[in-house]
């Protein structure tokens, strides 16, 4: 029998374009890829940007030793990155690997002798045994960042930015449209940022739409500066997915400032319009922390009322997270948790009503899922402007791009019917 390997991603699609990637370097050096109680080596990438995403990757190291005591524990990623020694006295856990060893990973633990290379199964599995789990492939273009923005512990666990050459991105997506992948999302830590020879990302993604079969592309997250008109007038080809995720952080102008955040809230303003205007349909998506050092109760307001008229399609809300070694983990006025506890709930319940408003406006309208998961008799999936759609249906539907009808509010999502 062949040693049996699980692999988990926490934190941004970044994490899950790696993982994604080390579990095709497993499954095609012929390890058998398995859950994580079957597991007798379990590898978590994990996720440091709060104390929140910490204590989610000690619990999910701890919990997994507890179920499989047996499973040699392997901690990988950010937070092993930023602190590889607290990571090493959380039980269970025998080996810690930052982000530097990750590509390595594979041969790093067959050199440390953790399981016996003999049991090691045939070669070439990975197209029969990796690529039925999922119908969206992350696809990595960029890592790291230089911009030292005063909260983010990124740059300090990622490093500088560098970018993969084109040609390797546009292969590996032909990879994944060749493995039956419908959907590509392009992911990195600054994609806006992207160039590679004199190729920015809107010469990398005309490339990919010319030279690739991919059906749909998807972006990850870009900031207000990386929106430009050339990029924008990419979107008249179908297969571009009409959803911008937009980091703001702040819709408070001074918080912006302290943030070191380049852009105003003016700015970004502009920016979602010139979007709106040229893309139909269109989502847009964002980020935004309450509780940064120093936010009066007058700038958290400003925050709330900037979200409100931007009528997002959808807000990751977190709160300020104080992170050893970056700028502002020394500002004084630290917001204590109570007050930011009332304003993650205040900010939370505009997210909920901007995400059913926006939903509300396709209700009656037919629009392309493709579905990805099931639940007994009811599918779920996501429109191209990242609308979830569930449906029932007594047909396997994994994979399958289809026509769907929206009917009603439902859940997180929104109840359709498909075409018949």
């Amino acid at each position: 029998m062949a040693v049996k390997v699980a692999l988990d991603s926490l934190g941004c699609k970044l994490n899950q374009a790696e993982t994604d990637d080390l579990f095709r370097q497993f499954a095609g050096a012929g390890y058998q890829m398995v859950s994580p109680d079957e597991a007798d080596i379990y590898i978590l990438n994990t996720c440091t940007v709060t104390h929140i995403a910490d204590r989610k990757s000690r619990h999910l190291l701890r919990s997994v030793h507890r179920r499989n005591p047996g499973a040699v524990v392997v901690a990988t990623g950010c937070y092993a990155e930023r602190a590889p020694a607290e990571l090493a006295g959380v039980k269970g856990v025998r080996i810690v690997l930052g982000n530097s060893d990750k590509p390595n990973l594979l041969r790093l633990l067959e050199e440390s002798g953790c399981f016996d290379n003999r049991l090691v199964g045939q070669e070439g599995l990975v197209s029969d045994i990796c690529d039925s789990f999922r119908t969206r492939a992350m696809v990595k273009i960029q890592d790291g960042c230089s911009n030292f923005c005063t909260y983010c512990i990124v740059p300090l666990v990622r490093g500088g930015e560098r970018n993969l050459d084109v040609g390797r991105v546009v292969g590996d997506i032909k990879q994944r449209v060749a493995q039956g992948y419908r959907e590509v999302v392009l992911t990195g830590v600054r994609i806006g940022s992207y160039s590679d020879n004199g190729v920015t990302l809107a010469g990398l993604l005309e490339r990919i739409l010319a030279e690739t079969g991919v059906e749909r592309l998807r972006l990850s997250s870009l900031q207000p500066g990386e929106i430009s008109p050339e990029l924008i007038a990419l979107w008249r080809d179908g297969r571009l997915c009409p959803h911008f995720h937009l980091c703001l952080q702040s819709g408070s102008d001074s918080v912006l400032g302290r943030m070191g955040r380049r852009y105003s809230t003016a700015e970004f303003e502009r920016v979602v319009s010139c979007i709106r205007n040229a893309v139909p349909c269109v989502a847009i998506t964002t980020d935004v922390m309450v509780g940064f050092p120093a936010e009066t109760d007058r700038e958290f307001e400003e925050s709330y009322r900037f979200c409100r008229r931007m009528e997002f399609a959808r807000i990751h809300v977190f709160s300020y997270s104080r992170r050893s070694g970056t700028e502002a983990s020394g500002f004084p006025e630290q917001v204590g948790d109570r007050v930011k506890k009332e304003r993650a709930g205040r900010m939370l319940a505009l997210a909920r009503e901007s995400a059913g408003d926006f939903r509300l406006q396709f209700l009656g309208t037919m629009l392309m899922v493709l579905f990805e998961q099931r639940s007994g008799a009811i599918w779920s999936g996501l429109t191209a402007n990242y609308i979830k759609v569930y449906v029932k249906s007594s047909t396997d539907l994994t994979n399958v791009l289809r026509p769907v009808r929206l009917l009603r509010v439902y859940r997180d999502g929104v109840w359709g019917e498909t075409a018949a």
